[in-house]
């Protein structure tokens, strides 16, 4: 697909001023000019071989290029993912607790109103809209680069706000099922503390599914990154993948694009084994 944008990527890194000759031996020699389907089987035979190939803008090895911007990457997804975590488990299950049997059904139309129109937000939006009060107006926080703690903020809350209203609400809905099983009325008949019954009993089982679609959530965080690095100039992943597409760099968004793919299915297998962890039926806690 990037193929098809418009341009030629080695008059790109070469300059306007560059001469013909220079320019069309140079895509001889990256081999440019083959077709489509020798190009993308020399790529396989360097990837099987762990050859991610050079960037046709810096020269560099895309595997030196990735390196050096994953960690940025990685360390805004988790954050966002761990803030999520911290912000919807309590706010779910204290509104599952507050709404069971039916009470309260303003504050339970008001939260599930709330949540669904925070969680439609998109996060570049939402970081735009950081940015212009803490950053602009009120001068809180940096509005761009990585420099120290305080730069982690709006980012980190641009990802994070939407997936915690989703996760809050479906930590609800499991909380209020949990709350009427059978266990969780004999530990009530038992007279066992309200606290014990909410923490140890009840919400141990409505965690299943949120970390389920926790892990998807993840997978949509680090894809995310995308647009939120580009709206706070973060050094990571994201960022460089839009300049890469821009300059048609294709073996740096090749590289990129293997990355994001194999995080997505690394978050799929990291929220298999928790699960099987968490469920007592599982042959794996068994053992």
């Amino acid at each position: 697909m990037i193929h098809l944008i418009p341009g030629d990527p080695v008059r790109a890194s070469l300059g306007p001023t560059a001469p013909a000759a220079l320019v069309a031996a140079r895509r001889e020699s990256l081999g440019l000019n083959d077709p489509l389907v020798v190009q993308y089987w020399d790529y396989l035979r360097g990837l099987l071989s762990g050859d991610l190939g050079n960037s046709l803008a810096t020269q560099l090895p895309v595997s030196q290029t990735i390196g050096q911007r994953l960690p940025a990457t990685v360390q805004l997804a988790l954050l966002a993912f761990v803030t999520a975590l911290a912000l919807a488990v309590p706010l779910g299950v204290l509104m599952g607790v507050l709404t069971r049997g039916g009470r309260r059904r303003r504050g339970e139309l008001a939260f599930s109103t709330g949540s669904v129109v925070v969680g439609a937000i998109p996060e570049f939006l939402l970081g735009v809209g950081l940015v212009y009060v803490f950053g602009v107006q009120l001068g809180w926080f940096p509005v761009a680069g990585q420099d120290g703690p305080s730069s982690y903020v709006l980012p980190v809350l641009s990802l994070a706000v939407g997936p915690a209203a989703a996760l809050a609400r479906i930590m609800r809905v499991e909380m209020l099922s949990v709350l009427q099983a059978d266990y969780v009325r004999t530990a009530r008949a038992k007279r066992l503390p309200a606290r014990r019954v909410y923490l140890r009993h009840a919400l141990p089982n409505a965690l299943t599914s949120t970390i389920t679609l926790g892990g998807l959530l993840l997978s949509a965080l680090v894809a995310g990154t995308v647009l939120v690095e580009n709206v706070f100039a973060w050094p990571g992943l994201g960022t460089t993948i839009v300049s890469s597409i821009l300059g048609k760099d294709y073996p740096v968004v090749q590289g990129i694009v293997l990355v994001y793919g194999a995080g997505v299915l690394l978050v799929n297998l990291a929220v298999d084994v928790t699960l099987a962890l968490l469920d007592p039926r599982s042959a794996i806690r068994e053992s």
